[in-house]
């Protein structure tokens, strides 16, 4: 009997299609929607060896097209953004400095090295034990043999000097 109504409900498919097509483009409001979901209804249906007694093929058949249907708009939900969450995405600052601005930061970091290099050694080397390393204050007095109070002093002149060049410079 399964075998029967199989082969019924592929012949009602075959032979009724465009009324089925047109009930399910009212209920779902999309012509194009329809034929798919009647498109993946026959790929279903045929899929199958058998199915049970089916009294009423047409209703078998828009109930298949409807689960398809949903399946679709289901996987269209889920794969496609709203115009809306693709505006806000475009909307996204991007933080990378621009080119010109990469240029100009070399251009200052240059200039900064070239500062550091008019220092005196021992300056240059606790003025970036200090702001480089974030090295204590006791570290490095220990480390050059000199007291807390003169490595500050010493840190004070260092700091003076790079932003008086610096300023000098005209940045």
């Amino acid at each position: 009997m399964s075998d029967v109504s199989l082969a019924v409900v592929r012949r009602h498919l075959i032979d009724r299609y465009d009324e089925l097509k047109q009930r399910l483009s009212r209920r779902l409001g999309s012509p194009d929607l329809a034929s798919d979901a009647l498109q993946d209804a026959w790929l279903r249906i045929d899929r199958v060896d058998a199915i049970g007694d089916v009294r009423n093929p047409g209703n078998y058949i828009f109930g298949i097209a409807m689960n398809a249907a949903r399946d679709r708009m289901r996987e269209a939900n889920t794969r496609y953004l709203s115009a809306a969450e693709v505006d806000s995405l475009l909307q996204i600052p991007d933080e990378a400095p621009a080119p010109s601005n990469i240029v100009e930061m070399r251009s200052d970091l240059k200039q900064l090295e070239a500062i550091l290099l008019e220092l005196p050694a021992r300056q240059r080397e606790i003025l970036l034990a200090a702001r480089i390393d974030q090295m204590p204050r006791a570290e490095i007095a220990e480390r050059f043999g000199i007291s807390v109070s003169l490595v500050e002093k010493e840190l004070q002149r260092a700091q003076e000097y790079c932003l008086a060049r610096r300023e000098k410079s005209g940045k």
